[in-house]
């Protein structure tokens, strides 16, 4: 049996937010506030005036991508 997930997550995108969040302080702390994960995403697109991170991880891995396993990252962010 091959494993078809990505360092124990769904996917390779999904890892990636994970990471980020997990391993950023700011992004970590922010959150922590968050109801769940697409609170998360909205939120950094309404304070992040327009920078990059409110779209993207820094290694490009849109905060809402259709691949998320949104539910696992609302997971996450109960976790936190």
């Amino acid at each position: 049996m091959t494993d078809t997930t990505y360092n124990g997550w769904k996917n390779r995108a999904t890892w990636n937010v994970a990471l980020w969040i997990q391993n950023d302080e700011g992004l970590y702390h922010f959150a922590r506030d968050c109801q769940n994960y697409n609170d998360f995403a909205q939120g950094l697109k309404e304070c992040s005036d327009g920078e990059s991170i409110s779209f993207q991880t820094p290694d490009g891995v849109a905060w809402n991508d259709s691949a998320l396993d949104v539910p696992r990252l609302d997971e996450l962010l109960t976790e936190l």
